[in-house]
């Protein structure tokens, strides 16, 4: 299993933060290795709700279907999606920064499956340097806009 975490402060209050990033099809706009967002589901974003995401990732376009699984406003989502050779949970949580903004925790955990188990090393080293560049996508969405992210597309 590879996992990634990081914990980012932000001037955008918690609830617009939680809004935001609970609607997973934003990820177009912070995260450069999505390259194909869409919400699948109709407003409002909640338990159960799907955005279909393709993600750029070791030479390879990889759709995703992501299912928030946990939903627990403004403090916590949950989203997990599968394939033939992973299974991703990520889990996004919100508390006040001391700043009067928010501070955000990703946590994503893959579970690689199949022959893809083969590759966890290079895995585990390219989901740090993806991550590691969404995150800073994330800061500077929700850092730029404070108190109003981007909700569309790029």
């Amino acid at each position: 299993m590879a996992h990634y975490s990081r914990e980012i402060a932000v001037t955008t209050p918690p609830a617009a933060a939680f809004t935001y990033l609970s609607r997973f099809a934003n990820a177009e706009q912070w995260d450069p290795s999505v390259v194909e967002a869409e919400q699948v589901t109709p407003d409002p974003v909640g338990l159960g709700s799907r955005s279909r995401l393709v993600v750029a990732f070791l030479g390879a376009k990889v759709p995703l279907e992501y299912t928030i699984i946990e939903f627990e406003p403004p403090r916590l989502v949950v989203l997990t999606a599968e394939n033939r050779s992973v299974r991703s949970t990520d889990t996004i949580s919100f508390g006040p920064a001391a700043s009067g903004g928010t501070v955000v925790r990703y946590e994503a955990d893959l579970r690689l499956k199949g022959p893809a188990r083969l590759a966890a090393p290079l895995f585990a080293l390219a989901l740090r340097r993806l991550g590691d560049r969404a995150a800073a996508g994330l800061h500077a969405a929700l850092t730029e806009g404070a108190d109003r992210p981007r909700s569309g597309r790029r």
